[in-house]
Parts: structure tokens; C-alpha cells; sequence
């Protein structure tokens, strides 16, 4: 049968492939949000505050939005639900580049491109797991570098764009590569093995996990759901607030915006290693260590900012912050398929992810409302460190949950 035949090129290898470039597009363009900050001010003369409350209302969208992808993930697989992804993100930034009032900016960034970045990151990782048992944590690994290569990529090219035309003329190119690059990816995607008479790779006696895993409604009444939202809460308070602050930070240093913008690059740089290594890592060690190491590296890096006042002081920050960045994102989709299997993966991401957003969409505006009264980052710094110790803490509470039969 064509099932039981060995075949000679795996079809999910392919699927790692486009995912990883859908990530590079999209989240690279996400991510640039902190290289147009300081252009959006000075056009317009809005408040820190309120310019990053666009940013925020976007991680809050795609938040909520992602429970409902999840659920749709795990139904209908992730191409069409990246196609509508890809639809929504090309047409936000294409818009972004006609804003002309602070509603214009809520609306085209906050609800359109949120709504696209619903799409960007559930359906991919919950397909990689589909696809690969054995080697899960290496393989989402690899595709969520995709995130790190877009940093690396995007921010110091929105900087020369903006830098040789305009804002506006930077938005309108990333624009149309996102509606025309992620609409043709999502063609290759595929949701599950059997769609193309293959098995998933990896150990035989594993493949029980989309049968006996824990419904969403069994996985709510569990512990152990709850400790990895609380720690994820922790992560998306500080990772939103340092990536949409650590641009203007650097310049308030008196740093050059092309330097301040290779500090982004090189927090990509440094994810793309966190997400391989530990990947790697996870699969033979467990999730939880990757996961205790991610928080550890977080915490250390937070408290260095507090004193990091040279561009290379900054550099080894950004280095090991990407480190941690990679680590804990690329932890989650294998730690959530070894503590509640596959059956409702995509739906209890949503869940976890909606949860990292609350606190994302409030870290950049808090943190931006500290500046504008105070006239420094340092007080909004301590605070990310401690709530960064505080989620180490919950990670180191998680237990393995008794398996399902």
C-alpha cells in the first residue's frame, strides 16, 4: 500500500521549508515596528505611549484571533488560513503607507496586520508537529529561525529604504512582498502526512499522541496549562516592551539609528541560534530544561540592560536576549505536544499565545508611558527583569502531566 512505502523524499521537509520562509516575511516585517517609530513621531508628534499602543493593539489581535486559528488549524490545515494570513498582512502594510491620524494607525496596524499575524505563527509550528515525532524540537527550531533571519533582514532594510525614500515608500514595498511571497508559499503547505500517503517521522509506537491527547476543555482543567500561561504571560511582557523600545532606547543613548536597527538584526541572529541549539537540546534533554534555560538567559540579559550604556555592551546584550528570545518561542509547541499531545495542539497554543499577548499588548505602552513621564527606560527595565525572575519561577513548577489511555 502507499502508505507503508518508504519514500524516498519526505514531504515535511518541505513544509519546514515554506514555514520557515512564511516566518522570515512576516515576522521580519513585524518586527521592523521599532525602525519606524521614531519616523511616525517625528511626522505626526505623537506620544511614545500612544504610537506604541499600535503595536500593542496588534499583539492583542493576534492573540485572541490565534485561539480561533488554532481551532481552525487543527481542522483545516494551515493553507488557506495562510492565505487569508498573507491577504491580511500585504494589504495592513500597504495601507500603513497612506496613514495620515492616529486612527488610521490603530486601524491599518492594530486591527489589519494583527489580524494577519493571527495566522503567522499557530498554524506552522502545529503543522511542523504533525509532521515530525522524533525530531519535533529540531525541526520547529529550524522553522521558527525563520523569525531571527527576518529580524536579521527586515529591520536594517527598512532603515536603508526609509533612509533612501521615505516611511512611506518602505511600507508599500514590504507591503507587496508579504501579499504576493506569503500567498504563493501557503500553495506548498500541507496539513498532515496522510494527505500525500506518507507517515510522520519518527519512532511508530508515538503516533498514539493525536488519539489519546487531552481535549481543550481536559487540558483548561489542568495545572499545568495554567503554569505555562502564567510563565508565558512573564515572556510576553518582556520580549513586546524590549522590542518595540530597545531602537529608541539606543538612540536616547545618543547611538546612531542604523546601529541602534543592527541591534534588532542581531537579536535575530542570536534567537536563530537559541531556537536550533535548543531545539536540538530539547529533544534529547525534555522541553522544561530548554525552557528553565531560555528564562534564566532572559533574566540575566534583562538585568545587564540596566547597565549597558556602550554600543557593545548593547551588542552582548542582544545577543544573549536573542538567545532567550529563540529559546523560549521554539520550546512551546513541543513542550505543549508532550504535556497534552496533538489532538487540540493548535487550539491550546491559540490559548497560551492569547495569554503571552495580554501582557504584550500592555509591556510596550507601560513601557512607553514610563518615558514620557520620567524621560528614561530605566524604571520600566527593573520591572521587566523582576516579572522576567518571576516567570523562571512558574517554569520551575511544571510537572509532567500522568499520561492518557
Amino acid at each position: 500500500m502507499a502508505k507503508n512505502r518508504k519514500p524516498t523524499f519526505f514531504y515535511g521537509y518541505v513544509v519546514v521549508l515554506v514555514s520557515f520562509l512564511i516566518m522570515v516575511i512576516a515576522w521580519g516585517a513585524f518586527y521592523s515596528f521599532g525602525v519606524f517609530f521614531k519616523p511616525l513621531l517625528s511626522d505626526f508628534g505623537w506620544s511614545r505611549a500612544v504610537t506604541a499602543g499600535a503595536y500593542s493593539l496588534c499583539v492583542i489581535i493576534q492573540g485572541f484571533l490565534g485561539i480561533i486559528i488554532g481551532r481552525l488549524s487543527d481542522r483545516f490545515g494551515p493553507r488557506i488560513i495562510m492565505v487569508a494570513g498573507g491577504f491580511f498582512l500585504g494589504s495592513g502594510y500597504l495601507l500603513m503607507s497612506q496613514i495620515g491620524a492616529i486612527w488610521h494607525l490603530y486601524l491599518f496596524y492594530g486591527v489589519i496586520i494583527g489580524s494577519g499575524m493571527s495566522a503567522s505563527w499557530i498554524p506552522l509550528v502545529s503543522t511542523v508537529a504533525r509532521w515530525f515525532v522524533r525530531r519535533r524540537g529540531i525541526m520547529t527550531g529550524i522553522v521558527t529561525t525563520g523569525i531571527g533571519a527576518g529580524l536579521m533582514i527586515m529591520p536594517p532594510a527598512a532603515h536603508w529604504l526609509i533612509s533612501a525614500y521615505s516611511w512611506r515608500t518602505a511600507y508599500i514595498i514590504v507591503g507587496i512582498t508579504a501579499l504576493v511571497l506569503i500567498i504563493l508559499l501557503a500553495q506548498f503547505l500541507r496539513r498532515e502526512p496522510r494527505q500525500v500517503a506518507e507517515l510522520p517521522r519518527g519512532e511508530g509506537e508515538k503516533l498514539n499522541l493525536q488519539i489519546r491527547g487531552f481535549s481543550l476543555w481536559e487540558a483548561i482543567h489542568t495545572r499545568q496549562l495554567w503554569l505555562v500561561c502564567a510563565a508565558y504571560l512573564c515572556f510576553g511582557f518582556c520580549l513586546e516592551s524590549i522590542m518595540v523600545h530597545i531602537d529608541p532606547h539606543a538612540t536616547e543613548l545618543g547611538i546612531s539609528a542604523a546601529i541602534a536597527a543592527n541591534i534588532l538584526a542581531i537579536i535575530g541572529g542570536g534567537s536563530i541560534i537559541g531556537r536550533v541549539a535548543m531545539g536540538a537540546f530539547a529533544d534529547r534533554a525534555g522541553s522544561k530544561l530548554a525552557l528553565i534555560l531560555g528564562f534564566i538567559l532572559l533574566t540575566i540579559t534583562l538585568f545587564w540592560l540596566l547597565v549597558a550604556k556602550e554600543v557593545w555592551m548593547l551588542y552582548l546584550f542582544a545577543v544573549i536576549f536573542g538567545i532567550a528570545f529563540g529559546t523560549l518561542w521554539v520550546v512551546l509547541s513541543p513542550i505543549v505536544a508532550e504535556l497534552f499531545g496533538l489532538s487540540s495542539h493548535g487550539v491550546i497554543l491559540g490559548i497560551i499565545i492569547f495569554v503571552y499577548t495580554i501582557a504584550g499588548t500592555a509591556g510596550p505602552v507601560l513601557a512607553g508611558g514610563v518615558f514620557d513621564i520620567t524621560s528614561s527606560y530605566q524604571p520600566a527595565f527593573v520591572a521587566l527583569a523582576a516579572i522576567s525572575a518571576i516567570g523562571l519561577i512558574l517554569t520551575l513548577l511544571l510537572k509532567p502531566m500522568p499520561s492518557k489511555v
